[in-house]
């Protein structure tokens, strides 16, 4: 069983830059490919970011290449988004989750969202413009 709770959402001017935390529980954490999604009103949850169990690998939406990092810290059980010159198309709430590390990176599975076992709760990120 694996816990994840964010934090480190708000309000921010677009431009700026949120670092979003996401602490899990279980000792089995690095086994976990991670992923953070977002998910606005109305709208269907969507792929942010991923990270491979051994951190080497990371993989993001085109709509956040080159501005978020995700990361990993397996020893202290933490994820982070780093997320750089924000703009309003972010404002969502942000989830973490945790997928068994079965398959290969190569299918790409990470980026559907029932691919993932355990999720967070969300943290709200809201850009002003």
């Amino acid at each position: 069983q694996v816990q994840l709770v964010e934090s480190g959402g708000g309000l921010v001017q677009a431009g700026n830059s949120l670092r979003l935390s996401c602490a899990a529980s279980g000792r089995t954490f690095s086994s976990y490919t991670m992923g953070w999604f977002r998910q606005a009103p109305g709208k269907e949850r969507e792929f942010v970011a991923a990270i491979s169990w051994s951190g080497v690998a990371s993989y993001y939406a085109d709509s956040v290449q080159g501005r978020f990092t995700i990361s990993r810290d397996n020893a202290k059980n933490t994820v982070h988004l780093q997320m750089n010159i924000l703009n309003a198309d972010d404002t969502a709430a942000y989830y973490c989750a945790a997928a068994k590390s079965l398959k290969s990176y190569g299918s790409r599975w990470y980026l559907d969202a029932y691919e993932y076992d355990y999720w967070g709760q969300g943290t709200q990120v809201t850009v002003s413009s």
